[in-house]
């Protein structure tokens, strides 16, 4: 069965967030030390909340993997995307480990 991570940067008051340099770099690394194991990405920029509501989310990075056991190989190869979060945002990342439903 086929598993996601999604990684949600949250919108605080004194929070920032680079999305030039998500995208060019971070999106980089990712696939550089975790790209072997992902059956796919999507990162989701938010642009609103809600009609005439603001984002309360940045992005949203939704991983796949074929199955747990992809995703623990990649999470054990993750330690230099996880170290450059700081270069981009001050915002702690929420984790969503899921199975893919549908």
């Amino acid at each position: 069965m086929h598993v996601s991570l999604q990684v949600l940067y949250p919108i605080g008051d004194e929070t920032h967030f680079d999305y030039d340099y998500y995208f060019k770099t971070h999106m980089g690394l990712v696939r550089q030390h975790m790209g072997s194991r992902l059956e796919s990405t999507l990162v989701t920029k938010g642009i609103a909340g809600g009609t005439d509501t603001p984002p309360s989310i940045y992005a949203i990075a939704t991983m796949v993997f074929a199955d747990q056991a992809a995703m623990d190989a990649a999470m054990k190869a993750s330690g230099p995307v996880l170290a450059d979060i700081p270069n981009f945002t001050n915002t702690r990342p929420q984790m969503l480990i899921g199975e893919v439903v549908s």
